[in-house]
């Protein structure tokens, strides 16, 4: 898990937007997405691996992953979520 003080300064590289931690709910369904092999990230590389933890933009278009507890903030490996989204 991100550690508050850190979740409390990170913000999306590419819109400035406060991110929030992922809930479970938003996370199953993208790795439903991800076993059904439709999900490519922001650079356009297809997601293979499920999502165990991530950080959902504010506007909730995109999750960064978190990878061995680090937050992966780069705009090519953002995960789009409009498709996720319900």
């Amino acid at each position: 898990m991100v550690d508050q003080q850190l979740l409390d300064i990170l913000v999306c590289p590419e819109t400035k937007q406060p991110v929030r931690v992922a809930d479970a709910g938003l996370l199953a369904q993208l790795n439903t997405a991800i076993a059904e092999g439709s999900v490519l990230n922001r650079g356009g590389t297809k997601v293979i691996s499920a999502v165990s933890e991530g950080l959902v933009r504010e506007d909730g278009d995109c999750l960064y992953p978190i990878r061995d507890d680090i937050p992966i903030m780069l705009i090519d490996e953002a995960i789009p979520l409009s498709p996720a989204k319900s």
